[in-house]
């Protein structure tokens, strides 16, 4: 599977550490700490909208994966809760703030969409992420239901009773992979509290997106004859 062109040569030229993954982008990023000077990580700008970085402040941190406005926080930073401004990336030798690069231009996209779809839903629930055990090395993987593609590929992951990790059409990990922390576990994508268990703004019991015409199996079909016309 061929990588996917998110922002061209030009856009990322003199930006530092640029890999290009499968479904995603990732560059050297950081935050700087007036009293504990600057932590570094590595961004990952998903085509979704996700934002990922992974910490690299100290060769032991245990933090794992974090959202840029907890990478914010973990690094110290006194002026919090600004993550666009105080989260920089290196372009041209210099340190740039995310608001002034492309790198969030998926996820300022995805977010519109989100406010949008949440306005049109009436108070709807969203989806959380979830997760599904692999049968053959029993480690737990995540998956992203942001949209009606990424719902239907963790629909049908649960549906088969044989599910692998190389199943997953993205993140093509294998089960020599590790699995995720406990600490970043919990975080599930919730819009009200980042380390909700479930609440009624994260769990939706059936609606368009996540429930499937084309599907027969039992909460598919109920929810497709009881769906209004």
């Amino acid at each position: 599977m061929g990588e996917v062109v998110m922002f061209s040569e030009e856009e990322l030229r003199e930006m530092s550490g640029v890999k290009r993954g499968v479904d995603h982008i990732e560059v050297t990023c950081g935050c700087t700490s007036h009293r504990y000077g600057d932590a570094v990580g590595r961004l990952r700008v998903f085509m979704n909208g996700e934002l990922e970085i992974t910490c690299e402040c100290t060769p032991g941190c245990q933090e794992g994966t974090l959202s840029p406005s907890l990478f914010e926080k973990h690094s110290g930073r006194e002026t919090a809760r600004k993550w666009k401004n105080n989260v920089w990336v290196i372009v041209n030798g210099k340190k740039v703030p995310l608001c002034k690069t492309v790198l969030l231009k998926y996820h300022n996209e995805a977010s519109k969409n989100a406010n949008a779809a949440q306005r049109s839903q009436n108070g709807r629930a969203s989806h959380r992420d979830e997760f599904v055990c692999c049968t053959r090395c029993n480690k737990e993987r995540r998956f992203r239901l942001r949209t009606k593609e990424e719902c239907r590929v963790h629909h049908d992951a649960v549906a088969d009773v044989n599910w692998k990790c190389a199943d997953l059409p993205y993140d093509k990990i294998t089960c020599d992979d590790e699995e995720e922390r406990a600490s970043r576990r919990v975080y599930r994508g919730c819009s009200h509290k980042p380390t909700c268990q479930g609440c009624t703004s994260c769990v939706c019991f059936g609606c368009e997106i996540c429930r499937f015409s084309d599907c027969s199996c039992q909460t598919c079909t109920d929810f497709t004859r009881n769906a209004k016309p």
